[in-house]
């Protein structure tokens, strides 16, 4: 009879909402999670009250310690690390760089669970980049890390299709269940020595750079589909925004209409009723399905246009 491999000594470093599922499911495994890791309290609102990392705010539900140090670069915060004499420390959208001293402070080493099907979409943003780009599929890629921007070899990968109308909220929690629990299968198969790493193919590398809120501003003269996958992948941040009599509006739900624009010039609104608000783009029509001016709540777009009549309207680029 097969001994069952020994439980491992975790620790856990991540920051946003995608990193709880892990961290939870890692709680739930056999393994000990012997330490969180996450960044510093930063102040937020008006008050400028101190605001918690959703990661540090779930470690403490469950009971568990918490180090939040600026850097791994000092002397400090390695000798924490290593004075946690960890089998393992999973990493999920932490934030912070690990230098090498740190990395190797584990005795198994440091894994990372990264949200694309590596050596696509390396880097910060992979959920929005593969909605932009029209993937068909995503997944998640388990990797031992290097000191490289997502370089390392492969122990795991599992793959899911991306929805036709899958925002990126939507896809961000489908990814971060997949993660939790492909992670503890793959810390099980570290655990008993069986774990394969594969390096990754020097080929269909791409980067997936950090989203910042200009890429949200809608341009109608750019082709109907680029535009509804813009409003997919900025769901729920920064969101698709457009210009409606100079106010801002920020649209939250889209698809291409089957119709098509004629010689209406880009933005121009060709159509509006409950099944959507069609508007004309250099190429194709978007249907605007719900939107928001700024300072109310989103709304359906049959009740946008009962409160704010189209007729003769036209939305234009920031």
């Amino acid at each position: 009879m097969n001994a069952v491999p020994c439980a491992l000594r975790l620790g856990f470093a991540g920051t946003p909402q995608f990193a709880v599922a892990a961290l939870d499911a890692l709680a739930a495994s056999r393994h000990t999670v012997a330490a969180v890791f996450t960044k510093p309290d930063r102040p937020a609102g008006r008050g400028r009250g101190v605001q918690h990392s959703p990661v540090k705010e779930r470690a403490a539900a469950l009971g568990l310690t918490v180090h939040q140090p600026q850097s791994f670069k000092t002397p400090e915060a390695q000798g924490t690390l290593r004075g946690l004499e960890l089998d393992a420390l999973v990493v999920v959208a932490y934030g912070l760089i690990l230098p090498a001293a740190a990395l190797a402070a584990p005795r198994l080493g440091c894994f990372n669970i990264h949200a694309s099907l590596l050596p696509r979409w390396r880097g910060a943003a992979p959920i929005q980049r593969a909605l932009l780009a029209g993937d068909a599929a995503t997944g998640i890629s388990i990797m031992r890390m290097e000191t490289g921007l997502d370089t390392g070899p492969v122990l795991a990968m599992r793959s899911l299709e991306i929805g036709a109308a899958e925002t990126s909220g939507g896809l961000h929690d489908r990814l971060a269940r997949l993660g939790g629990e492909l992670i503890v299968e793959t810390l099980e198969s570290i655990a008993a020595g069986c774990a394969h790493e594969e390096p990754q193919p020097t080929v269909g590398i791409t980067y997936a750079e950090k989203i910042s809120k200009a890429e949200a501003l809608i341009d109608w003269t750019a082709d109907a589909v680029q535009i509804v996958r813009q409003v997919r992948a900025f769901n729920p941040w920064p969101v698709a925004e457009s210009r409606l009599a100079g106010a801002q509006v920020r649209i939250w739900e889209a698809e291409v209409a089957p119709t098509e624009p004629g010689t209406a010039i880009p933005g121009t609104v060709l159509a509006a009723g409950d099944d959507g608000i069609d508007v004309a783009c250099g190429a194709g029509v978007v249907r605007i399905l719900r939107l928001q001016l700024a300072g109310r709540r989103p709304l359906a777009a049959g009740e946008f246009i009962r409160a704010q009549p189209l007729a003769g309207a036209r939305l234009t680029s920031p």
